[in-house]
């Protein structure tokens, strides 16, 4: 087991459970305090004040509340980057924790809170073995990843013109709903690409006793919706799958009235730029003729944040599994089946620096069915924690 030898790893592993304390305390203060999106000074504020004293090369971001931190070994090495992100989600909490949100329709739903908490605490833990350390750290804290694209803004503020040369980069994303303390990780894709669509499906109004004097648009987005779930099943190669989902539909003011318009909004996702490609060829394909079959028309426009395939460098997913196995102990270091379909701005990061981005499982104890991230009631084991500070360090002074 990790922790019985005096190896690095299980002194890593130690060094972590020796910052738990402030980690977890760090982690429930960002918990109570929630911000979403891009701008989020208080959480700013209080990762400047957990980084003080540490002898870092501090700066912060201009056009988002981004914080940067340098730690400059004692011996010649790579520079390795590190990344936490920083944001909320906009919506409810109903966990009935004591240090539960305090900010109505904001809740830190998607561990960030945590990825903060351990970034702080693997500062801490190096800059106490700045004489171990090879080359540089640059810890990145990030605003703005749940669709903001607060990376691709860091990237776009000179990231790596500015600190770079980077040779690695790795970044941890918590995961209730696997077994605590674990890390898991794969080669090649590891999460999906995103692209948020939305169709305006136009008819003419009228009453709603006389459809034949009016052009329903609710029966053609309807039909849509359904077309899109055959266009995927048909037209994508099982293999190199896609998921479009359609999650809102918007249509009418009373129950007496056929409205003008109709919308869809939904996400489309995959796990390779070609079946990306296709899919949104096909969306837009189905969407305008079913809308012309129905005398209709429609119009799709996607948001400008698109997250594109996450893809882990391969050399550096096999160095997290040997760096986990060895920090956590083989049973711990899990190599992944297959992707996940949800998506991640670290892409941007991965598509210029090699690295991986592995999870960390939190799966809080004596729970039979954890709830997922994005759920208004998901917990974490913080104990979990100690495993993720451990990591990062450990990837750093690998």
């Amino acid at each position: 087991m990790a922790g019985t030898s005096t190896g690095p790893g299980p002194s890593l592993l130690s060094a972590g459970e020796a910052a738990l304390g402030a980690a977890v305390e760090l982690r429930r203060r960002i918990h109570a305090h929630p911000e979403v999106g891009l701008e989020l000074p208080g959480t700013q504020a209080i990762i400047l004040q957990a980084l003080d004293g540490l002898g870092l090369e501090v700066s912060t971001g201009q056009a988002v509340t981004s914080v940067v931190a340098v730690l400059q070994g004692d011996r010649p090495g790579p520079t390795t980057l590190l990344r936490a992100d920083m944001d909320a989600l906009p919506m409810p909490e109903n966990t009935g924790l004591p240090f539960a949100s305090q900010v109505d329709g904001a809740m830190h739903a998607c561990g960030h809170d945590a990825h903060v908490a351990m970034l702080v605490g693997a500062a801490h833990v190096l800059a106490e073995r700045r004489a171990e350390l090879p080359g540089r750290v640059v810890f990145m804290f990030q605003p703005g990843e749940e669709g903001h694209g607060g990376a691709e803004a860091m990237l776009a503020e000179g990231l790596l013109e500015r600190y770079g040369p980077m040779d690695r980069a790795f970044a941890i994303h918590i995961s209730p709903t696997q077994a605590s303390g674990s890390m898991f990780t794969r080669v090649g894709a590891i999460m999906a690409s995103a692209d948020q669509f939305q169709v305006t499906v136009t008819g003419r109004g009228g009453h709603a006793s006389a459809p034949h004097d009016a052009v329903d648009p609710i029966p053609v987005a309807c039909e849509i919706v359904t077309s899109l779930q055959v266009m995927v099943t048909r037209r994508v190669p099982i293999f190199d799958p896609a998921v479009v989902t359609v999650s809102r539909v918007t249509a009418g003011t009373t129950s007496n009235v056929i409205p003008e318009t109709a919308v869809l909004e939904g996400t489309v996702r995959a796990l390779s730029e070609t079946t990306r490609a296709l899919v949104l060829e096909r969306l837009a394909q189905v969407v305008e003729h079913i809308a012309l079959a129905h005398l209709c028309t429609a119009e799709l426009t996607s948001t400008p944040v698109r997250f594109p395939v996450l893809e882990n460098d391969a050399e550096a997913a096999r160095r997290v599994i040997a760096v986990a196995s060895a920090v956590l102990g083989p049973e711990r270091a899990v190599e992944m089946a297959s992707p996940i379909m949800g998506a991640e701005d670290w892409s941007y990061v991965l598509r210029r620096v090699p690295g991986a981005m592995a999870f960390l499982g939190a799966s809080p104890p004596g729970v039979e069915h954890p709830a997922p991230n994005h759920s208004n009631r998901m917990l974490i084991d913080e104990g979990a924690m100690a495993a993720g500070i451990a990591m990062h360090a450990a990837m750093a002074l690998a």
